[in-house]
């Protein structure tokens, strides 16, 4: 694959996040390969002010810019990005796109290529992750068109999970009902894929340990790992169970929906846009889904939600350290849990019964380890690179020439 580039690309609603990798540096071992530049369009919403930056390898800006007209959408702002490198003259062709895919279901636990089957079989589970999926295969369709023949490769969220033991993947409902695929699936697999893969050099000794990894951001969920591998997590047949996010509710008395329905007089989408859109940190605060806002906010309800989500946090760490039978180290990452210094250290010494030791100078000073030498249990943060797992996944398919669905 001399000269050949690899792309991967994320859709969400009103954003579509793109990377751009060199293919002969994605192979399976060693560092996760660097991207030469990283995109984003956001604000493609209707009424959003839409714009389309793109960064180098160390954060620079190399453009910035409003898009309008036909460029509003996923499809037009994608053809901006794709002139704008046209325009840079770096060379080499797009061999392939590598695609986030939230929920793979049952049946998808390894990554596949594209066609119309395929993508069939996916639509058919926008209902489970309606804030997601159908964005994704938008985002796969309008790559499709843009691209040709170039193969597109979907890599799944929940893969990384499908390895848990069964006990942790079932509901205590009718075995017919597992059967069909009422399941525990567990989400932002790529993330915490990322994670694994950086143990070997930011701190090795995790790839043995039991290790909880806490995703924090919009869209929030935290995983048990032990070697690496997932044992057990706090989504599960949706991205909405689980911690407090954003915009969704996280774990709910299914009696709630219930209620909602009969005695409200709720339809099944209107619950699910309270759910999905106008509850967790929304919902509690009033104010804002952005933690960023609420912390800076001096309304009580803004410090309620605060509360009431690293409380969440809290609770969950305890049930998975559990599920690990002890823990031995703690690792942040995402948006929130990379960023929100003051946020992470009370989430810590909230946890301090699990023998943790705050390091408040190391974490203050954007340290990669947040504890002390002397603490039992270590604690972290990590900057995730979903791009870069997306890439090597679509390298290994590219490599191994078949990539049909990977079947249970």
């Amino acid at each position: 694959m001399a000269d050949s580039l690899l792309l991967t690309l994320n859709a969400g609603s009103s954003s579509i996040k793109v990377a751009l990798f060199d293919a002969d540096g994605t192979d399976d071992g060693g560092a996760l390969p660097a991207a030469r530049w990283s995109g984003e369009a956001d604000g493609l919403s209707a009424g959003l002010e839409a714009r389309l930056r793109v960064r180098d390898a160390e954060g620079r800006t190399l453009h910035d810019a409003a898009l309008e007209g036909d460029q509003r959408s996923h499809q037009g702002a994608l053809a901006a990005l794709l002139d704008w490198h046209a325009r840079q003259g770096g060379g080499g062709r797009i061999a392939a796109v590598g695609h986030r895919i939230v929920h793979g279901g049952v049946n998808f636990v390894e990554p596949v290529r594209a066609d119309e089957a395929v993508l069939n079989e996916l639509t058919a589970l926008e209902p489970l992750a309606p804030l997601h999926q159908p964005h994704n295969l938008a985002g796969v369709r309008a790559a499709m068109q843009a691209f040709g023949s170039v193969p597109q490769v979907l890599c799944f969220d929940t893969a990384f999970h499908a390895v848990q033991p069964d006990v942790n993947r079932r509901f205590a409902l009718p075995r017919n009902l597992h059967d069909a695929g009422v399941q525990r699936y567990g989400f932002h697999g790529l993330s915490y894929e990322s994670i694994v893969a950086q143990f070997a050099q930011l701190a090795p000794q995790l790839a043995q340990q039991r290790v909880i990894v806490a995703h924090l951001g919009n869209g929030a969920s935290m995983c048990a790992m032990a070697q690496g591998r997932s044992v057990a997590t706090t989504m599960s047949f949706s991205p909405l169970d689980g911690l407090t996010m954003g915009t969704r509710c996280g774990h709910l008395d299914a009696a709630v929906v219930l209620y909602l329905m009969r005695s409200r007089g709720m339809s099944a989408d209107a619950v699910e846009k309270l759910l999905f859109r106008e509850s967790g940190l929304l919902g509690l605060s009033g104010v804002s889904s952005d933690m960023r806002e609420l912390e800076a906010s001096k309304l009580p309800a803004a410090a309620e939600a605060v509360t009431h989500f690293a409380e969440q946090v809290v609770q969950h760490m305890g049930s998975l350290a559990a599920a690990l039978r002890g823990v031995d180290a703690i690792v942040f990452t995402g948006g929130i849990g990379e960023n929100a210094a003051s946020l992470r250290e009370r989430i810590l010494r909230e946890c301090g019964w699990l023998g943790i030791d705050v390091d408040a100078g190391a974490d203050a000073a954007g340290g990669t380890r947040l504890t002390t030498l002397q603490s039992r249990v270590s604690a972290w943060v990590f900057k995730t690179d979903e791009e870069a797992v997306i890439a090597r996944h679509t390298a290994r398919v590219l490599r191994n020439q078949g990539g049909h669905p990977a079947h249970r």
